[in-house]
């Protein structure tokens, strides 16, 4: 059997982008947001225009993305999905970008095992020929022709439908549940 491909998204799945937008926030305009008021929301929509606005500021200079924190447990995860499944990490960067350079850096510092030919930043991920695809966005899911798998974050909380890895380390035992057999 060929190796199923997986395609992993960027930020807020191996890159902790919420985290950093959220301490950002907080650092500039104080703890204005708990997790109880942003559970299962996106943080643009619970933001003042003024926040919003510095933060897409802030966020359309590259260096924002530049250090942000790895999320646990996503190297070790992605080395073990790489040794056994063709492997590809896609960012819909087109958002910010000024993001690519930082971002491609980024990866190649925190995951130097996944192939630069496999890194593939794009707007509209329909375009990605994976089996499946790891998001937090579900929205990357609608004209995809894989399977869609929710990774969690607080903004997919109420996110139903498809598969879903809670933290990296069920990743394999997920994969194993969508393609029985391939791994």
């Amino acid at each position: 059997m060929n190796r199923i491909r997986v395609a992993v998204d960027m930020d807020e799945v191996i890159a902790d982008t919420y985290g950093a937008m959220l301490g950002w926030l907080i650092e500039r305009h104080g703890p204005r947001w708990s997790p109880e008021t942003l559970h299962g929301r996106q943080l643009f929509d619970m933001l003042e225009l003024d926040a919003a606005d510095a933060l897409r500021e802030a966020m359309h200079d590259g260096a924002f993305f530049a250090e942000l924190p790895v999320i646990d447990g996503s190297q070790e995860a992605l080395s073990a999905i790489a040794s056994r499944c063709e492997l590809f990490i896609t960012s819909a960067a087109m958002e910010f970008p000024n993001s690519l350079g930082p971002k491609f850096l980024w990866l190649r510092r925190h995951f130097p095992f996944v192939d630069p030919l496999n890194i593939v930043f794009c707007g509209d991920k329909s375009v990605i020929a994976a089996d499946c695809l790891i998001d937090d966005n579900a929205r990357h899911f609608q004209r995809f022709g894989g399977q869609g798998i929710v990774f969690s974050s607080p903004h997919n909380a109420n996110v139903t439908g498809y598969p879903r890895i809670r933290h990296w380390n069920e990743a394999i035992g997920v994969l194993a549940e969508v393609f029985p057999g391939a791994l």
